[in-house]
């Protein structure tokens, strides 16, 4: 591959993760959800349906304050709950409740779709190729140290 073309690839991939997100945000609208809402039910439903608030924190990304007001707004909307850690009082366990299911199941319905429609034209073979390149490129930046300013 060109140097110039290695040198394009975090713009490139920094681009799709946001045009991706920007997609599925448009076709979640309609369903009441922002993308904050929407990513932490997603994280929730893939760890088995409950997490301790620090170990969202960090799944998510966010600073815990606006977490709080996100988890608030699910809470309100019944889709949540949130408990007392039984080991430390000062934390907090979040739970999907059975009324997340329906939404959750569309939510990968849409997801679903918008995955197909982005994939449409690679085979198997190419997207093993860059799914191995993706975790090499993740296994690569987790390892090392993170150093401001470097070329994307």
């Amino acid at each position: 591959m060109p140097l110039a073309e290695r040198e394009r690839i975090g713009l490139d991939l920094g681009r799709l993760a946001r045009l991706w997100r920007a997609r599925l945000d448009e076709r979640l609208a309609p369903l009441g959800l922002t993308q904050a809402k929407w990513v932490i039910l997603l994280h929730l439903d893939r760890c088995g349906g409950t997490l301790p608030q620090r170990e969202l924190v960090i799944r998510v990304g966010v600073e815990g304050p606006t977490l709080v007001r996100v988890l608030d707004g699910l809470e309100r909307r019944g889709l949540i709950e949130r408990r007392d850690c039984p080991s430390d009082r000062r934390s907090k366990i979040v739970t999907l409740t059975p009324a997340a299911a329906p939404l959750i199941a569309r939510i990968a319905a849409i997801a679903g779709t918008l995955r197909e429609e982005a994939l449409a034209g690679l085979d198997d073979e190419a997207l093993a190729a860059c799914h191995a390149a993706l975790r090499r490129m993740t296994l690569n930046l987790e390892s090392g140290p993170l150093e401001p300013g470097g070329p994307s």
